[in-house]
């Protein structure tokens, strides 16, 4: 652990996060020497953090509020808690303050820290945003999610607000419903409403000529698009393609504390929404995430869930129906497993049995290296040809990297 020590600068804090990142990929044994190493630098950027952005306590209400949303809850679920129906209302409207007993059966019941529901009801509607992370807000401002405002010139709530009233239909709370989550720990959920919006918003400005026909997206289509893998403009090339088929195809940075390959969005069903981070800048990343979302869209178009938010899609988590179903049909567009069956990259893993099968199936060899590691359970193969810089996806979306 030579390499690890305290945070002292914005330059060690970066290195760190650099460090956590490729050490949550590897996701290590917590016993493993790379387990002590990722909690130990865990540890030193939280504290850096804590001291570099203090953050203030949420409001009650907009707590309560909260945890509603994650849990589905409606007000009358709070009764139990609470009391009547009209102590309810008047505890969400901030009409009256929350009584010793309530904190007590809040924290019981719904986990609200009670330190946090024994603070007085914060005045103005942005006072739910304040306690959101202020590294992530930086970060917002530096992207450009609040247009030429600034954190010199306006207070982090109101920042945050106006955000989110672009769109008075889409607020953080609302994400928790009809909503699939396949996220790493301690995942900022505040992070993801906000690049989900950004991605909506930058939907919105993509104008499509003809609308998604349900069963458009079946295998051989999907098929059809990893084969764009072999151009020089490939990624561009499948961005254009779902564009004819009225799916539109966003690419955003993900935010801090997240660890976001990519999103399907399916409220507006004449247009389904695609968004990918680039998080890893490799081909088979970006193929095999692009398919994983294009599975949504086909297996989950019109059905119950609205959102799919996906992360750490190299790793099998076995976990959730709907995300295993998406990876089996994303595995079936790039490798098919009767392809796979009798390659000898099943038993031979390196590069010439990869190229042979790569040349079989029309796709480019870094895609298929990708998937053959994930096979193996083994990333170590093949891994001068998955991490070649002259394959990178960003400068084919150089414009969405600029801050």
């Amino acid at each position: 652990m030579d390499d690890i020590k305290v945070i002292r600068t914005k330059e060690d804090y970066e290195k760190a996060l650099i460090m956590i990142e490729r050490l949550i990929d590897m996701d290590p044994q917590p016993e493993s020497e790379d387990g002590e190493k990722l909690a130990l630098l865990t540890a030193l950027v939280k504290d850096y953090e804590s001291r570099l952005y203090p953050e203030t306590l949420p409001d009650p209400v907009e707590a309560i509020r909260y945890r509603m949303g994650q849990a589905g809850l409606k007000p009358a679920d709070l009764i139990p808690y609470i009391g009547t129906r009209a102590r309810v209302s008047e505890i969400l409207s901030g009409k009256r303050q929350l009584t010793l007993d309530m904190v007590r059966a809040l924290e019981a019941g719904l986990g609200i820290p009670a330190k946090v529901l024994i603070q007085k009801p914060s005045v103005g509607s942005e006072s739910q945003y304040q306690h959101w992370s202020n590294e992530l807000v930086r970060t917002m401002e530096r992207r450009g999610y609040f247009g030429d405002k600034s954190l010199k010139k306006h207070d982090k709530g109101e920042l945050v607000k106006g955000f989110f009233a672009m769109s008075p239909n889409v607020q953080p709370a609302a994400l928790f419903r009809k909503t699939n989550y396949r996220t790493a720990p301690r995942t900022d959920r505040n992070a993801l409403s906000a690049w989900m919006l950004r991605v909506q918003n930058k939907a919105q400005k993509i104008k499509l000529k003809d609308y998604y026909k349900a069963g458009t997206v079946t295998l051989p289509v999907m098929q059809d698009i990893v084969r764009l893998s072999v151009k020089e403009d490939g990624p561009r090339l499948a961005q254009e393609y779902l564009k004819k088929i009225g799916i539109k195809l966003v690419i955003e940075p993900h935010l801090p504390k997240t660890h976001l390959d990519g999103a399907t969005l399916l409220m507006d069903k004449n247009n389904p929404v695609i968004g990918l981070t680039l998080r890893h800048d490799r081909p088979d990343n970006f193929w095999f995430t692009l398919m994983h979302e294009l599975a949504h869209v086909s297996l989950h178009y019109d059905k119950d869930v609205e959102i799919f938010f996906d992360e750490k899609l190299q790793e099998k988590d076995g976990v959730d129906v709907k995300e295993v179903d998406a990876d089996a049909l994303a595995e079936d567009a790039i490798l098919p497993e009767s392809k796979w069956e009798t390659s000898a990259a099943k038993t031979t893993p390196n590069q010439f049995s990869a190229e042979d099968l790569a040349n079989e199936l029309g796709i480019h060899i870094a895609v298929v290296a990708g998937v053959i590691r994930f096979k193996h359970h083994n990333f170590s193969y093949l891994t001068k040809i998955v991490n070649d810089k002259n394959l990178s996806v960003k400068k084919h979306f150089a414009d969405e990297f600029k801050e």
